[in-house]
């Protein structure tokens, strides 16, 4: 009687390995197939009920730094809705779960953890079982397969991430493509005035802008901007209000009205929750007048005949009020050999390794040792030294910088 019930209990302990093999088999054929994630879950609940008659069990998963249930057996409300990350900290490895340190957890004996690197990325809670079960074999295999499912789930969430980020990648690139036929790729150099810029998004795509309008009958107009923000949301703005700058501008409205039909014009598109700073000249070669508006912007610094002007008349943000308060028009006589430098609050907000800003004064220098460069060379030269003055740090925001010479 003895043989024949150790001969039983080899063949169901044989039967039992069978329908293990059978089910990781049908498992990893599942993964191959790349079946989605619940379709996945379901499987491992299956397994565990019908192969492994396990009675109660729950399958989290950590996502967005937050546990989630994604498969059970007989699970409660109060375990499926319940903050698990205090009653898992102790546990990195298979263990007796203690139900006097945890009674939200009194129908579970087991915990079986699956770590990533030093990171855990599942847990299952096991119950239920009975004295006369295998229990060993039973949670060395709901650790294998709980492992395979685990590791499987992980790859795809990584290989999703990593598609989003190439799609974003792209995204970008296209935007950062379309962004660059905005700002304008040659400024004009004749014998009147000479114009160079250089924008540096820091994000790729970003909310900075500056623009020349050949207004005609020796009328120019020139100008910055600064959208409040960073990225493609900035860059989105950025092109709407360039647009409307382009077509505006070239209204040779009084600097009054274009200001205020700007402000408008902003205030429709983001509704107050977006803001611009910016900057417009009017230079006519025949008078050599140069009328501005500084609409709460970084002062632009103009030098000739050995002073120095920050050009900071004008009026408050665009996008900020429905209508604006008194607006200034600055006018300034240019006299010959002026050099006109009009940037975004991005340059003076670099820092070097020692925690110094490259501040007003420093440009001021800068601009003052290198009056007499071309504004080409003055620029390229600019951008080789801020490099070298920041070091290894990252620029913070977007960079715009608009030289002019006007001879």
């Amino acid at each position: 009687m003895e043989k024949t019930t150790n001969i039983d209990l080899l063949e169901r302990e044989l039967y039992l390995k069978q329908l293990q093999i059978k089910s990781l088999l049908y498992i990893t054929q599942s993964i191959n197939q790349n079946i989605p994630a619940d379709d996945l879950f379901q499987i491992y609940r299956n397994t565990l009920n019908w192969e492994l008659e396990i009675p109660k069990m729950a399958l989290f998963f950590r996502e967005h730094d937050k546990w989630v249930c994604k498969s059970h057996i007989e699970a409660s409300d109060e375990l499926l809705n319940a903050d698990i990350e205090d009653y898992i900290e102790d546990y990195s490895r298979i263990a007796l779960l203690d139900d006097d340190k945890h009674p939200i957890l009194r129908d579970y004996e087991i915990l079986v953890p699956v770590y990533h690197k030093e990171s855990p990325i599942a847990m299952t809670f096991i119950g239920g079982l009975g004295d006369h079960d295998d229990v060993y074999q039973k949670i060395e295999f709901v650790s294998t397969v709980t492992s395979i499912v685990a590791v499987a789930i992980e790859n795809k969430r990584l290989f999703k991430r990593q598609l989003e980020q190439e799609r974003l990648k792209r995204e970008m690139e296209l935007a950062a493509s379309m962004q660059s036929m905005l700002i304008p790729e040659s400024l004009p150099v004749n014998d009147y005035y000479k114009f160079d810029g250089v924008y540096k998004p820091h994000l790729g795509v970003g909310g900075d802008y500056f623009d020349f309008v050949d207004i005609g009958n020796g009328e120019v107009s020139f100008c910055v901007a600064d959208i409040s923000g960073k990225g493609v949301a900035a860059a989105l703005l950025m092109s709407n209000f360039q647009a409307h700058v382009q077509a505006i501008v070239r209204r040779n409205l009084p600097m009054r009205k274009l200001i205020r039909i700007l402000n408008k014009r902003v205030l429709e598109i983001t509704k107050g929750d977006k803001f611009i700073t910016f900057f417009i000249g009017k230079y006519n070669v025949e008078t050599r007048k140069l009328q501005y508006v500084n609409a709460g912007h970084t002062r632009p610094i103009l030098l000739m005949n050995g002073s120095k002007y920050r050009l900071d008349e004008g009026c408050t943000i665009l996008g900020a009020f429905k209508k604006l308060p008194d607006i200034e028009v600055g006018e300034i006589n240019v006299e010959e050999d002026a050099t006109l430098v009009a940037y975004t609050d991005g340059l003076t907000d670099l820092k070097n390794d020692s925690g110094d800003y490259f501040n007003v004064d420093a440009l001021e220098q800068f601009i003052d040792e290198n009056r007499d460069m071309e504004v080409g060379h003055f620029n390229e030269k600019l951008m080789k030294h801020i490099d070298q003055f920041k070091g290894s740090r990252e620029y913070p925001d977007d960079v715009a910088v608009l030289t002019c010479k006007l001879y």
